[in-house]
């Protein structure tokens, strides 16, 4: 029989699930208060890291409509890290990763990304990648070059036939 405060509780992963563009499953079993403390004030703003029961967690994501969710990844204690939409995926799996290089009790298990399915191999290498501010300065500096390399080309004509034109001016004045 379900409780007031289990239905609240479902009801919260529900939203977050919801509002969620990515959802990393890690086992924290072994890390203290203080360090899970550290770790939802190192996700500040890109993640809200949530310690729940698993078969809450199932059942609100099954309400949210999020069928990827891997059973297998939801054994053992399991917290979640959830990803709003419009914050950086990449940057909270940097912070979880690098979390869990200095507490090795934290285990990364797998995630959800955009409604797909993750290992934990692929979550390592999504926080291998740059960040999102990072990779748009290189697009831009590859369109500003391509830019700058297209203006040479179109104005190569011309500084050649005023160029030559020189040239013939030099020649009958001499």
């Amino acid at each position: 029989m379900a409780t007031e405060r289990k239905i609240k509780q479902v009801a919260e992963l529900k939203e977050l699930f919801s509002g969620s563009s990515a959802v990393i499953l890690t086992e924290y079993r072994g890390l203290t208060v203080a360090q899970v403390k550290d770790l939802r004030i190192k996700l500040g703003e890109n993640g809200t890291y949530v310690v729940a029961k698993n078969t809450l967690a199932k059942i609100a994501a099954k309400e949210a409509g999020v069928d990827s969710l891997d059973e297998t990844q939801m054994t053992g204690p399991t917290a979640l890290a959830f990803v709003p939409e419009g914050q950086d995926a990449v940057a909270a799996a940097k912070v979880i990763r690098d979390f869990s290089k200095s507490a090795d009790q934290l285990v990364i298990k797998g995630g959800i990304f955009e409604g797909n399915t993750m290992s934990a191999e692929d979550i390592q290498k999504l926080a291998n990648l740059e960040s999102r501010e990072v990779l748009l300065a290189k697009v831009a500096g590859a369109v500003k070059a391509g830019m700058g390399k297209a203006a040479a080309v179109l104005n190569a004509p011309a500084t050649k036939a005023v160029r030559t034109i020189d040239a013939l001016k030099t020649k009958k004045a001499a």
